[in-house]
């Protein structure tokens, strides 16, 4: 009896032993909680084995300039690069693709417009737009009609009216719509550096820039149509004889010879040389 007593000790021992070292080990595993779903209950969620962690840390993805995050990649392939933008794509406008270099030759517009303006002298012009720019000719001539036309234009003078006619008619100017390159290499005949960059006048050459014309300039605060208003009026403005004009005020009306291109000196932008009917100016700069 005394060893039987001895051994059922021993066995409690054991088992508490046993017991204890069960305990321990459950008390040293880390606990795994199973991510549960939104809609899932906690019983089925207790049976969902937990999901396995990546192999592969992958670079967060760069963010779009209004901070939405990226989604996920769903596919292992490398994202393809995202294509450079112009500057005004940074601020909200889409980007524009133009050729830096078209082929160098024009094609003139091979029709005539109606005269434009009501009173005065008829002052004649061409269009021609550069071969290999990816522009219609026809279309950029009726622009240039609407803008020209326009009662806020330099018609609004009643001294002469402006008419385009067809290739090959005489004609006081051309106008010509040119790559960033070719306007470049043609303003230099004239002793003019535009960088590429912005449109220029030569006499009996108005020559707007195709980059300033699809994209018109960074900051401007207007639509690219009222840029091209302030361009055509602009440089026919030159070739009519008037000369650059300065910001009048902050807060005012930029005039049209002011050149807006390269800033607006704390003017709004305004693409018409009359408002409200009157010539509108600022301070001659010499």
């Amino acid at each position: 009896m005394r060893h039987r007593r001895r051994r059922t000790a021993l066995l409690v021992l054991l088992l508490a032993g046993t017991g204890l070292v069960v305990v321990d080990a459950a008390r040293d595993r880390p606990e795994l909680v199973p991510s549960a779903a939104p809609e899932a209950s906690p019983t089925a969620a207790a049976t969902v084995p937990p999901a396995p962690a990546p192999t592969t840390a992958r670079p967060s993805p760069s963010r779009s300039p209004s901070r939405t995050p990226t989604p996920p990649a769903t596919s292992a392939a490398a994202p393809s690069p995202t294509p450079s933008a112009s500057p005004l794509a940074t601020r909200g406008v889409a980007a524009v693709k133009y050729p830096e270099r078209g082929r160098g030759s024009f094609t003139e517009v091979a029709t005539g417009g109606p005269a434009l303006g009501t009173a005065g002298t008829l002052r004649r012009f061409r269009v021609a737009v550069e071969d290999g720019t990816g522009q219609d000719a026809t279309a950029f001539a009726a622009e240039v009609d609407a803008i020209l036309g326009d009662p806020r234009s330099w018609v609004a003078a009643k001294r002469f009216r402006l008419q385009r006619v067809p290739k090959g008619a005489a004609a006081e100017f051309t106008i010509y719509l040119a790559t960033p390159a070719t306007s470049e290499r043609m303003c230099a005949l004239g002793g003019l550096d535009t960088e590429k960059y912005t449109s220029c006048r030569l006499p009996g050459q108005v020559i707007i820039n195709l980059a300033r014309w699809l994209t018109a300039v960074p900051d401007y605060g207007a639509p690219v149509s009222t840029y091209r208003a302030y361009a055509v009026n602009h440089e026919v403005g030159h070739q009519l004889g008037q000369g650059h004009e300065a910001c009048p005020a902050p807060g005012e009306p930029a005039p049209v010879m002011q050149q807006q291109t390269l800033g607006l000196k704390a003017c709004l932008a305004y693409a018409w040389p009359y408002l409200a009917g009157r010539r509108y100016s600022g301070p001659a700069i010499p």
